[in-house]
């Protein structure tokens, strides 16, 4: 069994039903830690629509939100779901600008690891950030069936 998300009349994944259903948690994971809806609804008779305009917000708060951070272990359960994100919007054809979040990220810092030996950690450089991202999403976005 599978199910569809789907975008206007484009089938953007089609995963197993296990996949799907973890994958629909970790939304509303994120849903609520940004506090800002993702524009992927209910999955009704195995298919799920998504808004494109709603969808697009929620992915560039969530790679805002991302590269705000340093923390290893939040960075660590975030980046596979952040990944698959990306796939998505590129899958829809929302422009994705990852150069944009190269910089030293905006505002402060969130969930700073900070460590009694090296003290507090810094975001990834840029260029290695973006890079790092964009590689797991490419090799996600081969896995993940249409």
């Amino acid at each position: 069994m599978s199910q569809y998300f789907d975008m206007d009349d484009e089938t953007l994944w089609n995963p197993s039903n296990g996949a799907s259903r973890l994958f629909r948690r970790q939304v509303a994971v994120f849903e609520a830690e940004l506090e800002l809806s993702s524009g992927i609804g209910p999955m009704e008779n195995d298919e799920c629509r998504i808004a494109p305009a709603t969808f697009e917000i929620f992915v560039n708060a969530l790679l805002a939100h991302h590269r705000r951070t340093s923390h290893a272990i939040v960075l660590a359960l975030s980046e596979g779901f952040t990944a698959t994100v990306l796939v998505l919007a590129e899958r829809a054809g929302i422009r994705v600008d990852l150069a944009q979040f190269g910089s030293a990220p905006d505002g402060a810092l969130e969930d700073a690891q900070v460590s009694t030996v090296t003290g507090m950690s810094a975001p990834a450089e840029g260029r290695a950030w973006g890079a790092g991202l964009r590689e797991k999403a490419r090799e996600l976005g081969r896995r993940m069936p249409r």
